[in-house]
């Protein structure tokens, strides 16, 4: 049976009141405690729970966002990319406030969305805007742009080297963002750091072959090549973003 809380709430979501179905969801843990907004975030289908949670304002404590289970946050997060959202704004929003929360083990988020089919892409759009830093990181061990020698390693190389011991330590990069998320990847999840590691170089091959090719419809190809990383930080925002070619219909 579905709390009525539940019920209030789909009806809000589906009327476009956000703010409302939050309150309403609010209400049930004032009501009947913590652990029934936990079963309440059950019944809720991930689209209707991923539409309260992504509206997450910093200048205010969410007490969905302080709740949600890893099990429950990466049903929602791997159907965020239906919203189309290019900038991954409201991702990596909900991200670092429910993944870095106080008293919380970020590896268990991390892991669960990471195992979870489409759950790589999502976290490969989290670090899409930081790409070169995180490849330079799993090459060199730090974030530092004057310790990256600038060569591409192949996947094979790449994931040799990843398995190497990192020159920072958690407490040096404790950003509560894609430093520090990046960080707990190597150390606790390679594998699924590499698998999003490849997804991001997939995405980046293929943004590249679109630009040539564009160049040579032009008629203004000089037969360059632009390198697999941006600048490693001078002027990490300043190149295009690569397409994903995953997108789908936005909810």
């Amino acid at each position: 049976m579905l709390y009525p809380a539940v019920i209030k709430a789909q009806s809000l979501i589906l009327a476009g009141d956000i703010v409302g179905a939050e309150s309403a969801l609010v209400e049930l843990a004032d009501e009947e405690g913590d652990q029934a907004l936990v079963l309440a975030m059950d019944q809720l289908p991930p689209k209707d729970l991923l539409a309260v949670i992504r509206e997450y304002d910093t200048s205010k404590e969410s007490v969905l966002n302080l709740l949600v289970t890893p099990e429950q946050f990466s049903r929602a997060v791997v159907i965020e990319k239906q919203y189309k959202d290019l900038t991954h704004a409201h991702l990596r929003g909900m991200m670092n406030s429910v993944i870095f929360r106080e008293d919380n083990d970020p590896v268990e988020f991390l892991r669960a969305i990471g195992e979870r089919e489409g759950g790589c892409d999502a976290l490969a759009d989290y670090l899409a805007d930081h790409w070169g830093r995180v490849e330079s990181f799993l090459r060199t061990g730090t974030f530092e742009a004057s310790e990256d020698t600038g060569a591409v390693l192949s996947e094979s190389d790449l994931v040799a080297q990843m398995y190497n011991e990192s020159k920072v330590e958690q407490d040096e990069i404790a950003d509560s963002d894609w430093m520090e998320f990046t960080w707990l990847l190597r150390a606790h999840c390679p594998d699924i750091l590499i698998e999003v590691m490849v997804i991001l170089r997939a995405r980046v091959k293929a943004f590249e072959e679109e630009a040539e090719g564009e160049d040579d419809d032009d008629g203004h190809h000089q037969g360059g090549h632009t390198p697999f990383r941006e600048t490693h930080g001078e002027g990490e925002g300043s190149q295009k973003k690569a397409a994903d070619p995953d997108e789908e219909s936005a909810i």
